[in-house]
């Protein structure tokens, strides 16, 4: 369990809050944020952690013990600040989405980019296999983003694999766990269970959502440890690829109808602004649209800076 200051406690709490505020938007993952601030490593080490002898520590009452082992302090911090996130700035991306989307991805897009080459300087030795895995990972999240949703089953086997599937993408850079829902068909049954409290689906969901996390937090950990410039490499491609999503200026060529009767975007194509202002008859916010993405850069890079010491143990 890592010893912290007051201040670097703060400075945690505020990487959780970025963490919601990634999360929040549709295509965009709180894993890129958690990569790219340096705390990636530790967070999937502290969900780990939630193993048989935690479970042995609690069962025997050793609290302090086991919030140790589980790194207690660090996950209830950094889920603070998701969570602070999630109920003060929600309210006010969905409203950027829906009132200047333009701005909001060309934020985005210039924060994302930026995130893959600080990621990619993580890369120690490019090789052949290197490239390759960077290439499968951008083809990987290209894929997902022009993907179009199914029909998918409601039975509870399927609502737990959802969980399961999109709790990982959560915890992945550049793969968003809320597009990942969208796209099996399951975003608005997920949320609308939330709102009428039905509590088997949302049970079912929820250890859907434990066991994904539990299992694959192993796996990306052992790959880091085992073969880290193959996996940094195939995370950075998922964040390159996860570009095509957040890009500012779409059409829409197909819709759909939701269960409150709304019609909303199913197909999107990307276009540049000046065909954007003619097809959509929209401002494209253009000089906005380029000065928050070179913000949304920068950030990344003074992000980078101050947490340098400890994006190098990556």
């Amino acid at each position: 369990m890592k010893r912290r200051t007051l201040k670097e406690y703060i400075l945690l709490f505020s990487k959780g809050v970025g963490m919601g505020a990634a999360d929040v938007v549709p295509g965009v993952s709180g894993g890129t944020i958690a990569f790219i601030t340096g705390i990636y490593e530790e967070l999937l080490g502290s969900i780990r952690s939630v193993d048989g002898e935690a479970i042995r520590l609690l069962s025997k009452f050793k609290l302090l013990d086991f919030w140790k082992h589980i790194n207690g302090t660090f996950l209830v911090v950094l889920l603070a600040g998701i969570g602070l996130s999630f109920a003060s700035l929600s309210r006010l991306i969905l409203y950027l989405l829906e009132y200047y989307p333009e701005m909001l991805w060309s934020f985005f897009f210039g924060l994302i980019m930026a995130s893959a080459v600080v990621v990619a300087k993580k890369i120690t030795r490019w090789t052949p296999g290197v490239i390759i895995a960077g290439i499968l990972g951008a083809a990987i999240a290209f894929y997902i983003t022009v993907a179009t949703p199914g029909q998918t089953p409601e039975a509870y086997w399927f609502i737990f694999l959802s969980g399961a599937i999109a709790i990982c993408a959560m915890i992945l850079p550049g793969i968003s766990g809320s597009f990942i829902l969208v796209l099996l068909a399951k975003y608005e049954y997920i949320m609308l269970a939330l709102k009428e409290l039905k509590l088997g689906i949302i049970i079912t969901f929820g250890l859907g959502c434990i066991t994904g996390i539990l299992s694959f937090s192993h796996v990306i950990n052992w790959m880091l440890k085992n073969y880290h410039n193959v996996t940094v490499a195939l995370l950075t491609g998922f964040m390159v690829g996860s570009l095509n999503k957040v890009w500012p200026w779409k059409v829409t060529v197909q819709t759909y109808t939701d269960r409150h009767g709304e019609v909303k975007p199913l197909v999107q194509d990307n276009v540049l602004p000046g065909a954007y202002e003619v097809l959509t008859g929209q401002e494209a916010y253009l000089v906005y649209g380029v000065v928050l993405a070179i913000f949304g850069f920068l950030l990344v890079y003074l992000i980078d800076y101050f947490t340098d010491d400890n994006t190098t143990k990556v």
